[in-house]
């Protein structure tokens, strides 16, 4: 009998010291901690070499030289699947989950809330039957340089950790805003991370700014227009109930993530939601026809409240995409054939830009007591939350509905000169190839008019803006051209790009602004005479001069611009000029 009670102390003993040993810094540190770069990242080896399920593996490199790591979990072979991805193959009885931490990685919850939860599938086991039906894609840090410019002094609005990240990158990016152009290295390798992979579920976990209020957790979900109609309505009519209900038996308060309306009026003027825009990460995957789910702990709770709200949501997300597999995967499949069959064989309208009606809805929101008072250091009205709990009746205006859409051609067509624009679709395993020979085609072109730099460069970009004309015209296409056909699964994501009306289109993001560059000149004494010519030589043309001259006082009052009038219709004006690159290309 003493041998049996020393063997089960001595069992106890072992059994705590190698649960201890899987202790995360967060939790060693009594919740107000979180691991640096390195720690990190020897957690997930020590998950890796402790575990046939998980496999740790690189997927770029950062500008300061730290590995983007993705920690794979599943119970698959992972050659089989490596093979599978070959053949571009994906198995019906499992579903891929990628949830991306630390995009901007000041907001770290969400690392220490999937070490803790891989903890608890790999070493202790109780949730390894998620597995059965999901693969985990789980990115540690996304913004690893981000990660080590750490300080207690980095987000002025956040309660803890101790230390923590910064939101952008070593070259300054927002890389939750760099989605579409990829213009970070760290971007472009989750863009082949993601188009290798082909996730059937993203996470994306976040810390708010805004308002206080007492929600530990809220949420975003795509379920407008801009989105496969099918995959909105499963995420708001069954998704997004599953996840209040069961967050909410957790004890944390969760609510939609919203904006308040009017921020000088605060609640008062009501809440919003929105249609996330491409260059977000959940309105991209949208564009992927894949269901995703924005996380954003509120930042004024506790550290600890914050991570364990977020492995919350995370869990409660895996049990319902465990119950719901063969639904999502139909649902994921059936979108990517809907979005060709409606934007490339029947030629619908894709929906590109999105406002928000007056129409409301009066719901209960659980906020804070406040009062507005003079501020002195301001100069204005300022908001005072108290600690009082409040239930407000407020109004959530989110009916969304599209501005406007574009009805999308058979092929893009690329010049060769252009390749840099191939070059960073192909991020997006957008499929492409080069014209063999020289052919004369006629394409829909577009011109620009009105064109304006913005005032200030933005993600290290000169944004412009523009009025477009569409025309028709006959053009040589030399070989070597690229081809872009519509037919592909990627069909919103190839229109969001080469589109110029859409707001995340490379021409928007200043890819292009030398075509809008006057690049010749004329000199005022030669042109004088050339004008001279075009009168004598043109009656209507000298009509045209003289109404203008009546009509427009500031044209009549500027040298250079009536010598110009007569340079922008002669021979030696740029007929490129303002005119895009890229053509349009729709089969008889």
């Amino acid at each position: 009998m003493k041998i049996k009670v020393i063997f089960f102390a001595f069992l106890v003993c072992t059994t705590t010291f190698a649960q201890n040993n899987w202790t995360t810094l967060f939790e060693r540190s009594g919740f107000t901690s979180t691991s640096d770069y390195n720690e990190t990242m020897n957690y997930f080896k020590r998950l890796d070499e402790a575990s046939d399920y998980a496999d740790l593996f690189g997927f770029g490199r950062s500008p300061q030289g730290r590995d983007l790591n993705c920690l794979l979990v599943t119970k698959e072979d992972k050659s089989s699947i490596e093979q599978r991805i070959a053949d571009g193959k994906k198995p019906l009885d499992k579903a891929t989950v990628l949830i991306i931490n630390g995009i901007h990685s000041g907001e770290i919850e969400g690392k220490d809330a999937s070490m803790i939860l891989l903890r608890e599938i790999l070493i202790s086991k109780e949730k390894e039957y998620l597995l059965d039906s999901i693969n985990l894609l789980v990115v540690p840090i996304f913004n690893v340089d981000g990660h080590e410019r750490k300080s207690k002094y980095n987000r002025i609005n956040q309660n803890g950790p101790e230390e923590m990240g910064w939101r952008t990158t070593a070259q300054n990016y927002n890389l939750n805003r760099d989605w579409m152009k990829a213009d970070s290295p760290e971007m472009q390798s989750m863009l082949l991370l993601t188009s290798t992979w082909n996730p059937d579920f993203i996470i994306d976990t976040h810390t708010t700014d805004g308002a206080d209020y007492q929600y530990s957790v809220t949420y975003q979900v795509e379920r407008f227009s801009n989105i496969d109609s099918q995959i909105g309505t499963w995420l708001s009519e069954k998704f997004v109930p599953y996840l209040e209900s069961k967050v909410t038996e957790t004890g944390f308060l969760i609510f939609p993530y919203v904006s308040i309306k009017n921020w000088s009026q605060g609640l008062d003027s009501g809440v919003t939601d929105w249609a996330s825009s491409p260059r977000l990460s959940t309105g991209y995957f949208a564009l992927r026809n894949r269901p995703s789910l924005l996380v954003e702990t509120h930042m004024i709770k506790p550290y600890k409240e914050r991570v364990f709200a977020t492995k919350a949501v995370l869990e409660t997300t895996l049990e319902f995409l465990k119950n719901n597999l063969s639904e999502l995967i139909s649902l994921n499949q059936n979108s990517d054939k809907n979005s060709v069959t409606d934007f490339y064989y029947d030629k619908n309208y894709l929906p590109i830009k999105f406002d928000l009606s007056d129409k409301f809805d009066e719901v209960l929101f659980k906020g804070f007591e406040y009062k507005k008072e003079q501020s002195e250091i301001s100069g204005t009205e300022k908001i005072v939350y108290t600690n009082v709990q409040k239930e407000f009746k407020v109004k959530y205006y989110r009916d969304v509905f599209p501005t406007d859409s574009i009805q999308l051609p058979d092929y893009y067509i690329i010049p060769a000169e252009w390749s840099a624009l191939v070059d960073r679709m192909a991020f997006h395993g957008i499929k492409y190839f080069k014209s063999d020979y020289d052919t004369t085609v006629e394409v829909e072109r577009y011109r620009f008019h009105n064109v304006k730099y913005a005032n200030n460069s933005y993600e290290g970009r000169q944004r412009v803006s523009f009025d477009v004309e569409k025309y028709k015209e006959e053009v040589n296409l030399p070989a070597g051209s690229f081809i872009v056909p519509t037919n592909q699964r990627t069909i919103r994501i190839i229109a969001h790009l080469l589109e110029p009306k859409c707001e995340d289109s490379f021409i928007q993001w200043g890819f292009m602004n030398q075509i809008f560059e006057q690049k010749e000149y004329f000199e005022n004494y030669v042109m004088e005479k050339i004008a001279e010519n075009m009168i004598n030589e043109n009656p209507e043309l000298k009509k045209e001069f003289e109404k203008k001259l009546a009509e427009d006082e500031s044209f009549r009052k500027n040298p250079y611009e009536r010598l110009n009038f007569f340079y922008k219709k002669s021979p030696y004006w740029d007929k490129q000029l303002n005119i895009y690159p890229v053509m349009r290309f729709m089969l008889k």
